[in-house]
């Protein structure tokens, strides 16, 4: 025996190790891919909101059991890369070079985005999103289900968040596939982690413009200095440029041929060699300069619809908003002694707790476990008083009996009567092993179980009843 504790513990520091270096080798490596765009989708009205929930609650496969934690280590690279947006930004005004209207919104309100990334991190405790259920497969397979669907709003509303177009989107995919308390709850973090998974995007999109400008700017700078001083200079200064092969993006093209427009003479030269250029690639330059003024734009509105969430998720009201979107909520208010509605809130979020509480050690849904409490409820006889109120079998004395239905009707595999372990100590009366069933729903060590001798057993036999007395 203290041969396997040893291996064991062993065993539990090699993992914390291998844990660790996988983090750090994850902070490490660059998570940010330049390539990721913005969430941005078809904009969808309300009613179309609502139709396509109920697509994604038929699309969605769903695992119940705890994933890898990695909304904290991505909160943490969307933090970087924010911080790296806004001095890259600070040094362009510093510079007094023109920055672009997205990057105007993010220099303006980027205290709202640092408060709002420590609001996060204070609110998502590492794992506290391995709880919830997550993702099969898709793109976002491994994330929380609520996350994806954060995303999803974020995307066909443009940023753009308002409590109605929530409030239906969510409605209408319970309808097929209802969430847990836990999902419901974690709504306003993870809508505002997928706003700032937003607002790094375009902050991506932001720096990798800034820098083609900047590039841009130097060409333009010594292509100017080659004009003015030596004119027989600007096809070396061309053939450098050529060789340094540049991005072929809009930001770059728009700068250059901002500076160069407009000037004859020298500049005619750089002007026809970027046209060739970018007929070489199948595109022409005023067709890229209207792109990225079409993005300029998009940009800015996102961003500005983002920020403007940020701020809404700070003002509304998310007590009514679980009220009002949960199941169980719904079920517990057809109490039978009519009392449950009149509560205030912190009693009727009590009595949820405990429905997610069993539910999680059943493996039963959330709102059956509170279908169960109300049929016991609605069995009591009228003149059995507290009997016919919801929380006599959450709270009170009818709790047990609530916990031994709902283990009738857990899953096979999540049954107590799956388990049978026998006791390491011999009975303290008869001295003889004893078997039992270990009921895990039980509260555990107060549930008192007995030997076939009648001596009082903690529940699983584990500990004799007299040190479990003591709790």
């Amino acid at each position: 025996m203290p041969h396997f504790r040893r291996l064991f513990g062993r065993w539990l520091r090699l993992r914390r190790l291998v844990r660790w270096r996988w983090r750090e080798r994850q902070a490490s490596v660059p998570a940010i891919e330049a390539t990721e765009v913005p969430l941005r989708a078809a904009l969808y009205s309300v009613e179309q909101m609502e139709v396509y929930g109920r697509a994604l609650a038929r699309q969605h496969r769903v695992r119940m059991r705890p994933g890898a934690e990695r909304l904290l280590d991505r909160l943490q690279a969307n933090e970087r890369v924010l911080e790296d947006a806004n001095t890259l930004l600070s040094n362009v005004v510093r510079e007094q070079r023109p920055v672009t209207p997205a990057g105007e919104w993010l220099l303006d309100n980027y205290y709202l985005i640092e408060e709002q990334i420590q609001t996060a991190r204070r609110h998502l405790p590492r794992g506290y999103s391995r709880q919830l259920p997550s993702l099969v497969a898709g793109p976002s397979a491994g994330l929380p289900r609520v996350y994806e669907l954060s995303m999803q709003a974020i995307a066909h509303g443009d940023g753009r968040i308002d409590g109605d177009t929530l409030g239906r989107f969510i409605a209408s995919y319970q309808s097929l596939a209802p969430l847990s308390l836990g999902e419901l709850w974690a709504v306003p973090i993870m809508l505002r982690l997928a706003l700032l998974e937003n607002l790094r995007r375009m902050a991506a999109r932001v720096m990798r413009d800034g820098t083609d400008r900047g590039l841009a700017a130097q060409w333009a700078d010594s292509l100017n200095r080659a004009a003015s001083d030596t004119p027989t200079d600007v096809v070396l200064v061309v053939a450098d440029m050529a060789r340094s092969e540049p991005p072929l993006t809009g930001a770059f093209i728009a700068e250059l041929t901002r500076s160069l427009q407009g000037r004859g003479g020298a500049w005619a030269m750089p002007v026809a060699w970027l046209e060739q250029w970018a007929a070489a690639s199948g595109q022409r330059i005023d067709e890229l300069v209207a792109a990225e003024g079409q993005q300029q734009a998009a940009d800015q509105v996102s961003i500005g619809n983002s920020i403007g969430s940020l701020r809404f998720l700070s003002t509304m009201d998310w007590r009514t908003f679980v009220e009002d979107m949960s199941v169980v909520e719904q079920r517990l208010r057809e109490d039978p002694m009519a009392v449950y509605p009149q509560m205030d809130f912190g009693t009727r979020d009590a009595y949820r707790h405990v429905v997610e509480k069993i539910a999680r050690g059943s493996r039963v849904a959330e709102e059956r476990v509170a279908t169960i409490a109300l049929d016991l409820a609605r069995a009591a006889a009228p003149h059995d008083g507290p009997r016919t109120h919801v929380g006599y079998w959450l709270v009170g004395e009818g709790a047990t009996a609530t916990v031994d239905a709902v283990a009738e009707a857990a899953p096979a595999t999540a049954r107590p009567g799956d388990w049978r372990i026998a006791c390491p100590l011999p009975c303290t009366c008869c001295r003889s092993p004893c078997w039992r069933w270990w009921r895990p729903l039980a509260c555990w060590p107060r549930a008192v179980a007995r030997c076939p001798c009648g001596w009082p057993r903690c529940s699983g036999c584990w500990y004799s009843a007299s040190w479990a007395s003591s709790w």
